[in-house]
């Protein structure tokens, strides 16, 4: 396994300019067959060399030294100095190097390299391999015609030179040639993987059209699917197997800083349930987001998968699932495990920003995590933050004083709790008592009204707002709870598709003039209802908001109606940067409410002359640096900031540090190897 672990695992690139091709999956496929493989010129070693040789480009990737994090002393791991780690990390410049003719592995493995290959220029092509530990991009048609001469590549690819916005044309063509979602959702990730500065380019121009393909609702459709459309690795992977040797693996991954890593044990995707390792499209997705949003660099991010097994009987049972076939480990042993992880993570990058996602019970580790590392949950407050920024211009738009608004919740898991609980914090600042605000919430599980007496153990996030005065009475369903309430808002996030039924959103119509009707649940068929079934069933009436997208509802008079969307990639984002260019200690419960704010007051005179609850996707990133200015000063009033220098900038020089920070891929930026596209941008994180 030497051969294995020195050799592919420092690069696996897919292709290099050349006839051969080694990959990965070959590779490792007949190193098990036989331990004696034999690998021709070299081609597949060479490639690696270059691809690394080409990574750290200073106007892609500034390099900067790690977060200083006073909780931890960092005790990154020495280099190897064999003369192979030697080459492999050599940084960025075209240099002559002497190889030798042979390469030892290990005293039973030799890897042969061509007579022909003594003298090579390693000057840094960008060869295209896997975006998770590489984040390389080739230009393939924008090479400038000096560049392809320099590199020893004219005759390799198509002789004509093209702007980004003909290579873009050109992709957005192929998109819409494909017929099926999961077809286009694999075109992109081969994109980002193969060109990440064209992919993310595509992704900032397009946002409204490619969003929906490569986060939800088609990241859905993939994470089903995920072990057997998989084609070549993405992110990192910490199995149970691993427990005890995690500050090792992460020393596998060949970025030097990382800055924001999205962690998921796959136990609760969406409202899919466990997927295992299947899950690792959801990291993927939330990462490309904090790129495409807020300028991440997608070199320092990094997407994790636990796998931790699966109860879920259909991966067990199928013979490609990618993950360890065994049940899930107990709710004690994760905690043990994260506790490793997280010490292993700030180890290897102090005051790396953590954002778990999708786990089945969230609050533990949130609890346990949160006042000691920079980590938040994106399903409790990342979710709650963009449903109360929904909510607040909601309530302007009802006409109904706050203390009067009485709100039923269909579902009563972490994430309708986290929205429950970010609305509360909403009416305690307007000045409402906080056993008032409490009171104001009405919960429905799958059991009915969530009750003190009702004679079930209720699980602990419950307790907070269960009722007591229900005088002994039960209600069963839905419908029931909406005649005894009476309420003016109706929030959806049990995962049941189609529970806001005609009959309920009639009645909704008839207690309230304008009736918020929240229907959260992703994907798109687990949603409460549409936003036509919506707007149709209270005649055009209510403030709607969903969870998924819907397309636009034309009314009776010909008017054209456009739903609101409480996507998470409006506020996660910029918790993200604003977290990150401060280097706040931990993420507060105050700054996840200032994102709310932040987002809420994003609004343009158009879309709030249009009765929009949330921006333009079109506006993405300037709705994140609104949300992360929010979020630093928040930060800095809780005198959680580490970056002081903020401090003394005033709202319009923080916008515009803010911006500077992002990355920002654009054609006139080529570095003089031509191994990156990027805008000398990103420069502050």
């Amino acid at each position: 396994m030497t051969f294995i672990k020195s050799a592919i695992s420092a690069q696996r690139p897919q292709y290099c300019f050349s006839k051969r091709n080694y990959s990965t999956s070959f590779l490792t496929h007949h190193h098990r067959q036989s331990s004696s493989l034999k690998v021709e010129p070299s081609l597949f070693y060479y490639s690696s060399l270059l691809s690394n040789n080409s990574r750290r480009h200073p106007l892609s990737s500034p390099s900067t030294a790690p977060l200083s994090n006073p909780r931890y002393q960092s005790t990154q791991t020495t280099p190897s100095t064999s003369s192979f780690n030697r080459l492999r990390n050599t940084q960025a410049s075209p240099v002559t190097r002497s190889i030798p003719s042979s390469r030892t592995i290990s005293s039973s493995t030799t890897l042969p390299i061509a007579s022909n290959q003594q003298n090579v220029n390693m000057s840094p092509i960008a060869l295209p391999t896997y975006h998770s530990n590489n984040s390389n991009s080739s230009l393939d048609t924008h090479f400038t015609n000096d560049l392809r001469k320099q590199l020893g590549i004219r005759g390799l690819i198509p002789p004509v030179v093209e702007s980004f916005g003909q290579q873009k044309e050109r992709c957005l063509e192929q998109i819409d040639s494909k017929t099926t979602s999961i077809d286009k959702y694999m075109y992109l990730a081969n994109l980002r993987n193969s060109n990440v500065d064209l992919f993310y380019r595509l992704l900032i121009d397009n946002m409204p059209k490619i969003t929906p393909l490569v986060y939800t609702p088609v990241v859905g459709e993939a994470c089903l699917k995920w072990s057997h459309i998989y084609t070549q690795p993405e992110g990192l992977y910490l199995s149970w197997a691993d427990r005890g040797k995690l500050r090792e693996v992460l020393d596998n991954w060949r970025e030097d800083q990382v800055d924001i890593t999205v962690v998921t044990d796959g136990s609760r995707i969406l409202g899919l349930g466990d997927l295992g390792v299947n899950g690792m499209g959801i990291p993927v997705g939330k990462l490309a987001l904090y790129t495409g949003c807020a300028g991440i660099h997608p070199k320092r991010t990094l997407p994790i998968t636990l796998d931790l097994g699966t109860n879920n009987e259909e991966n067990l049972r199928d013979p490609l699932y990618l993950g360890a076939k065994m049940r899930r480990v107990s709710p004690s042993e994760m905690l043990e495990f994260l506790d490793e992880m997280m010490i292993a993570l700030n180890d290897k990058w102090p005051g790396i920003i953590v954002q778990f996602e999708d786990l089945k019970d969230p609050f533990p580790s949130l609890e346990r995590y949160r006042n000691t590392y920079t980590c938040f949950n994106d399903d409790i407050q990342g979710t709650g933050a963009v449903i109360l920024a929904g909510v607040m211009n909601g309530f302007k738009q009802s006409g109904i004083p706050l203390d009067q608004h009485k709100l039923v919740f269909m579902g009563a898991g972490s994430a309708a709790v986290g929205v429950a609980r970010q609305i509360v914090e909403l009416f305690i600042k307007s000045g409402i008592p906080e056993e008032q605000a409490r009171k104001q919430f009405w919960l429905v599980d799958s059991k009915g009204l969530v009750t003190n007496d009702r004679g079930d153990k209720l699980a602990d996030h419950k307790l907070y707002f269960s009722r007591s005065d229900n005088d002994g009475k039960q209600f069963s369903s839905l419908e029931e709870v909406v005649d005894y309430v009476q309420p003016t808002g109706l929030m959806g996030l049990c995962t049941t598709g189609g529970v806001f039924t005609e009959s309920i959103i009639r009645k909704m119509a008839q207690i309230a003039p304008r009736p918020i009707i929240f229907p959260l649940s992703n994907p798109v068929h687990k949603a409460e209802c549409t936003f036509d079934e919506a707007m149709k069933y209270t005649d055009e009436k209510c403030i709607f908001a969903s969870g998924s997208p819907f397309p636009d509802y034309t009314g009776k008079d010909g008017s054209v109606y456009h739903p609101g969307q409480g996507n998470n990639m409006y506020v996660f984002p910029g918790i993200g940067l604003g977290t990150l260019l401060c280097k706040a200690v931990h993420v507060s419960q105050e700054m996840i409410y200032a994102s709310a704010k932040g987002l809420a007051e994003a609004l343009n005179e158009e879309e709030h002359a249009q009765s929009w609850l949330y921006p333009s996707l079109d506006r993405i990133r300037e709705v994140s640096v609104r949300v992360a200015r929010e979020v630093i000063r928040s930060a800095q009033a809780e005198n959680l900031d580490r970056n002081k220098k903020l401090q003394w900038l005033s709202d319009r020089e923080l916008d515009d540090f803010i911006r500077d920070s992002m990355y920002d891929p654009r054609e006139e930026y080529v570095s003089p190897a031509g191994s990156d596209v990027g805008s000398p941008r990103g420069s502050h994180l």
